[in-house]
């Protein structure tokens, strides 16, 4: 068991936007997500990286789903599963998983992104499954989102082994395979083998269908305005968790759906205060 990494008491943030900025500046995020019963992930993806700020969104679907996911949002664009590839070369962060099955053409994709983009990566979902242990190791670690069911999966550890070792387990794999981890649940770790934070906002109203979906296009559009990954993912859960907060006060938290996290994501960004303010510690991230 490696020791646990040092704590990361900061919240980051992105910078003050230039008065002649254009969308270019602020990433082309390409979202891999959504199957046939399962399209409100992509839509749901997708409007999460659009309000966490990307300047240009493709959602990358199925073709027999894509006039859904297209319909979800005109803000973003779609292409599908078979054209995907043409955008890669033009894309500044990739996020994939939510909802796209475990097909073999799924997994022949995702081989595919792997060996040829090496840029910044958010893996969620259905991606992880797909994950062969040390494919992933690369120059800008990748930015994993497991729930502790699905991090048990990868590890082969039980789901109490991992609730009762979060913090250990995940500084363990982050180092072993060279990623960011972002480990879900009351206290969302977040780690890169070498730094740690343990996450303070978010509610149980946020368990419901398609949170981890929000979070994953949020993760994919920091990363596609510029910031690294461990930091990407910080300020991801962060956001997250606030929007959530927000949300729980206005519907509750039984009537919370994971569209409402996506609404709240403007009042969360505005509570991060500008890099030029005094800076202080934080509330939401363990000493």
């Amino acid at each position: 068991m490696v020791p646990l990494p040092e704590r990361f008491l900061g919240v980051p943030r992105l910078p003050t936007r230039r008065a002649d900025s254009h969308k270019g500046d602020y990433g082309r995020v390409l979202i891999v997500a959504g199957s046939r019963g399962y399209a409100g992930a992509a839509v749901l993806c997708g409007r999460a990286a659009l309000r966490g700020g990307a300047g240009l969104v493709t959602v990358a679907c199925p073709h027999e789903v894509q006039n859904i996911v297209a319909a979800g949002d005109p803000c973003y664009m779609t292409t599908t599963l078979t054209d995907w590839c043409d955008d890669l070369p033009r894309a500044d962060a990739i996020a994939v998983g939510p909802g796209l099955g475990r097909s073999p053409s799924v997994i022949n994709h995702l081989s595919g992104l792997f060996a040829c983009f090496t840029g910044p990566l958010v893996l969620d979902a259905d991606a992880l499954a797909a994950i062969v242990p040390g494919q992933i190791a690369r120059t800008i670690p990748a930015v994993l989102t497991p729930h502790p069911g699905e991090f048990a999966a990868m590890t082969g550890m039980s789901i109490e082994d991992v609730q009762a070792n979060r913090e250990a387990v995940a500084a363990e794999y982050a180092e072993r395979e060279g990623v960011v981890l972002l480990l879900k649940g009351a206290g969302t770790v977040v780690t890169d083998g070498r730094r740690m934070a343990v996450n303070g906002t978010g509610n149980p109203g946020m368990a419901t269908g398609g949170s981890g979906d929000v979070l994953t296009g949020l993760i994919a559009a920091l990363l596609g305005q510029g910031l690294p990954p461990f930091e990407a993912a910080v300020l991801g859960a962060w956001i997250h968790g606030k929007a959530g907060d927000l949300a729980a006060e206005k519907y509750g938290e039984i009537s919370l759906i994971a569209s409402d996290i996506i609404d709240q994501l403007p009042d969360a960004f505005r509570m991060i205060r500008a890099p030029t303010e005094t800076s202080r510690k934080p509330e939401n991230l363990s000493a």
